[in-house]
């Protein structure tokens, strides 16, 4: 058997070179790749990655969406920049995780990062809406108008606005809880629930009925809901010149003192269903229907409309007169003219009648 050849001091000192240079290049490669890694998860944490155009973007979560789904609305915007890094940045901060997400609406700030994001996400910070309605004649009208600002369905409200037994314990019932509506503008959160809502509403309600208004409808021997159906009539009567209304008031708080008809054309056109009447024909007063005040004196079960502050405080100060009749004055200017005898205002409303028929008016 040959012996082992020997190694050379030589040789040791070449391998312990060779050794060296293979530890120097892993050494480099591992230092490069760290360096990238590095940079790549700064990139991906501390670089922007929204980009809004400078314009409000805002991101709707809804109840029971998941981290991906979150995030698909995120993307939704069309200001992110890069997704990919957005999701990878979302799993390694934990968004992934049961119970992080939390529903609402979230205002994306121009030149955010995804770890601002998801900050901004996991911690439920909302952005608060204004919420707004008006004009509105019916229950599913108004149902329809508010689920279009939060997140609720027009049948979880609607399903609230029709329940007897609900709209009693705000104190209303199906017929007047629109009362309960007073046209302004409320801030609160997206996902406010149909039911918060209606609690939010009474709550404003209440604060809206302050003493003094409620002094000035007792004088004039109203409650509530009788005032807010008195002014959606004014309002209906004169939409155009708000400072016609407290006049209007006057006129129908004096039929009312006397036991007379209102006479409201805007209640028969409500009585009929009909709201492209443009002109009231004898064929529409003979709708038999408590809202029609042709045909039944004194008020109508409830509001025909939302009515707005001004009209309500026209009712709560209407101006002292004597008048009982009006009709719209034949120049078509939108303000009207107002009568103390019968006789001239059928001589008002034939002037009236007149300039429709000249107009093409039926």
């Amino acid at each position: 058997m040959s012996e082992p050849v020997k190694k050379s001091a030589f040789d040791y000192r070449a391998d312990s070179i060779k050794r060296r240079n293979r530890f120097g290049i892993i050494s480099v490669l591992l230092g490069l790749t760290l360096v990238c890694f590095s940079y790549y998860f700064f990139q991906i944490f501390f670089t922007a990655n929204i980009d809004t155009k400078e314009l409000p973007t805002y991101v709707y979560i809804r109840r029971g969406d998941n981290w991906q789904q979150a995030l698909k609305a995120v993307e939704k915007s069309g200001a992110v920049i890069d997704r990919l890094s957005l999701y990878f940045v979302g799993k390694l901060m934990g968004y992934n995780k049961p119970g992080v997400v939390k529903p609402g609406r979230y205002m994306l700030v121009n030149n955010a990062t995804n770890r601002q994001i998801i900050n901004l996400l996991k911690s439920g910070r909302q952005s608060p809406l204004r919420l707004t309605f008006a004009n509105v004649r019916l229950r599913r009208e108004l149902a329809t108008k508010l689920s279009k600002q939060i997140d609720a369905q027009p049948r979880q409200i609607d399903s609230l606005l029709s329940s007897p037994s609900y709209t009693r314990s705000l104190g209303f019932d199906t017929t007047t809880v629109l009362a309960m509506f007073i046209p302004n503008t409320y801030e609160l959160y997206w996902n406010t629930s149909a039911q918060n809502l209606m609690q939010r509403m009474k709550t404003e309600y209440e604060k809206f009925w302050t003493p003094a208004r409620d002094a000035a409808r007792e004088k004039l021997g109203l409650t509530r809901v009788q005032v807010s159906t008195l002014a959606s009539i004014v309002e209906a009567e004169q939409q155009q010149h708000a400072d016609e209304r407290p006049r209007i008031a006057g006129v129908y708080l004096n039929r009312l003192k006397r036991g007379m008809k209102l006479q409201a054309d805007p209640t028969v056109v409500y009585a009929n269903g009909d709201f492209g009447i443009k002109r009231v024909l004898n064929v529409h007063l003979r709708k038999d229907s408590p809202y029609n005040t042709y045909m039944y004196a004194g008020l109508p079960p409830g509001p025909i409309d939302l009515p707005s502050i001004t009209s309500i405080d026209a009712v709560l100060h209407p101006e002292q007169n004597d008048y009982l009749y009006f009709c719209a004055k034949d120049d078509f200017s939108g303000y009207h003219a107002f009568a103390a005898t019968q006789q001239q205002h059928l001589v008002n409303a034939h002037r009236y009648q007149a300039a429709l028929t000249r107009a093409g008016i039926m």
